[in-house]
């Protein structure tokens, strides 16, 4: 391949410089220009879930404990209606080799880029993939590559990004640091043709597959501990690979009546790409920023078909703001002795919500924590929003919190509450942003399921939607493209 230069010509060349480096020949699964076989794609371009465990180990990858969080279970029980009050436990996802969730991601991945003869391998994140790339890259004996967006347009960087990428550099990664804005993707993809390396999509089929090993691992843990399925599992909710790939893995394990809740930090008003809101968020995953978008369209990622589909997968999903989660994180640390970084705790916030709803007899799994460090601790984010002119309070989120504005601390357990998001908003607006980007003006039965397998809804609602788009369905039609 020629190595194109400008921002036209390296865009233009996008879907041809993605094939070459992730291996995949996506049009194989097109169905029509809105629909696509999601269910092919990941049984023809995965790996089975015995050969994802047997990698997996290899790197000394997953089997990370599951721990039952006794003091906080009894915290919560003592502020819930009587009889109410759920077990709690949590998947401790620090243990694996560079602390969180995202090395049972980078294990497939970066096997299936050895596997294949690249000499490297390259990922665009801000987050903790670029670690979890970094080390099973070193492990594997391969050049790794990670592009970071750090810095706003004065040169500050944030606390949790700058220690991810000190944490990169440690596994001999090279690491290339932008200012926010839209050069991210151009630069990532100059990158991926300069250097011929893999691109570790976080995703891909195999990334996303990694993940499932979480779901079945959480199944046979609650049922040897407590000898039933679990009865909620809470996810942490960004991209849509977490929720997703954990969703496949409890189905796999046979936990289908298990509900599934992404919980994401609420930023709403906040644009992930200004400039100016860069540095006024303490959370750099595991937000409103990426969950929303991610969920209502999916594709928006680095590979022409996301492996990702959260509303495929989640039955409820609720907002905590981040004051919630540092309050949550300093009680995970006072008492149960765990320190874990925030990001990964959003789900336990939420938890100490949804707790509060369920039996005393249930069980609802806290899905991942991740590792801490001096980048991602409270309080190195808390005095880097002071800097940035937050405003630090305590009292009732509920009533204080405006994302950008203020963080405000909890001042007791019972102002941590989950706040419910209307999924079929989120329905509406995939739809919308799946027919737009095709630029279909007629469906055929083949969209129509297609968009009910990814919303999740009935075929009346997936009708009415497209009426309103003007969208004509055509019974049997093989549907048509605007020329």
């Amino acid at each position: 391949m020629s190595s194109p230069n400008s921002y036209g010509e390296v865009m233009a060349m996008r879907a041809e410089i993605m094939r070459r480096s992730v291996g995949i020949d996506y049009e194989q699964f097109e169905r029509s220009p809105l629909a696509f076989d999601y269910e092919e794609m990941m049984s023809r371009t995965g790996y089975s879930l015995e050969e994802t465990i047997t990698i997996q180990r290899q790197a000394g990858v997953g089997h990370t404990p599951l721990l039952e969080l006794r003091q906080i279970t009894a915290l919560v029980r003592a502020i819930a209606p009587p009889g109410k009050g759920a077990r709690i436990f949590l998947k401790d996802e620090a243990a694996n080799p560079s602390g969180s969730f995202k090395d049972r991601r980078a294990a497939l991945s970066i096997h299936h880029a050895a596997r294949l003869g690249f000499p490297g391998v390259a990922a665009a994140t801000s987050g903790n993939y670029g670690a979890a790339v970094a080390s099973q890259a070193c492990m594997r004996g391969l050049g790794c590559l990670i592009v970071q967006e750090v810095f706003d347009g004065r040169g500050l960087g944030q606390p949790e990004i700058l220690e991810k990428g000190r944490k990169c550099e440690a596994y001999g990664a090279e690491v290339l640091q932008l200012t926010v804005g839209p050069e991210l993707f151009y630069v990532f993809l100059r990158a991926l043709v300069e250097t011929g390396y893999f691109n570790a999509s976080l995703y891909t089929p195999f990334g996303v597959a990694g993940i499932e090993t979480i779901g079945t691992e959480i199944a046979a843990g609650v049922r040897s501990a407590a000898g039933r399925d679990p009865d909620m599992v809470v996810v942490t909710h960004a991209g849509g690979g977490n929720i997703t790939g954990t969703a496949r893995g409890l189905r796999r394990a046979g936990c289908r009546a298990t509900e599934i809740v992404a919980a994401s930090v609420d930023l709403s008003g906040l644009h992930m790409a200004s400039d100016r809101d860069f540095n006024r968020k303490s959370f750099t995953t595991g937000h409103t920023g990426f969950g929303v978008p991610f969920a209502t369209f999916p594709d928006r990622a680095d590979v022409p078909r996301n492996a990702a589909r959260p509303l495929r997968y989640m039955d409820r999903y609720v907002l905590v703001s981040q004051g919630e989660v540092f309050y949550t994180t300093e009680m995970l640390a006072q008492l149960e002795g765990l320190e874990r970084g925030p990001a990964g705790n959003t789900s336990l916030a939420a938890a100490v919500s949804l707790a509060r709803e369920l039996d005393q007899n249930q069980v609802v799994v806290v899905q991942e924590t991740e590792y801490t460090g001096a980048g991602k601790h409270p309080y190195a984010q808390l005095a880097f929003a002071r800097r940035n002119g937050i405003s630090i309070l305590r009292g009732d989120p509920a009533d204080l919190d405006r994302p950008g504005r203020t963080i405000v601390i909890p001042e007791h357990p019972r102002q941590v509450r989950a706040r419910p998001v209307d999924l079929d908003v989120l329905r509406r607006s995939l739809v919308r942003n799946a027919v737009g980007h095709a630029g279909i003006t007629q469906a055929n039965q083949i969209d129509v399921g297609f968009l009910m397998a990814e919303t999740r809804a009935p075929e009346r609602f997936i009708l009415e939607q497209l009426a309103e788009l003007g969208v004509e369905v055509v019974r049997g039609g093989s549907g048509r493209t605007d020329s």
